[in-house]
């Protein structure tokens, strides 16, 4: 048995394999890859703010030092 991403010649028709790279098969391809990604993006940066506020909730200590560092840093930036 092969793995899945392993096998020498998938399957062009398969929506599960990556594109090729740098390869665009047309602007509704491109298009749609490109809604694709930017759904992909905004549900990771959806996820990784949720993280970060459960980190502040879980370590309200921590969190606190780092806001006092980020409004010294802002405080203290020469524009």
């Amino acid at each position: 048995m092969t793995d899945r991403g392993t096998h020498d010649n998938p399957d062009p028709t398969d929506p599960t394999e990556p594109a090729a790279p740098g390869g665009r098969a047309g602007d509704a391809a491109g298009a749609e890859g490109e809604s694709e990604r930017r759904r992909r993006r905004a549900q990771f940066l959806r996820e990784l703010n949720e993280a970060k506020e459960l980190r502040d909730r879980v370590q309200p200590r921590r969190a606190r030092a780092a806001r006092m560092r980020q409004q010294m840093r802002m405080r203290t930036f020469r524009w």
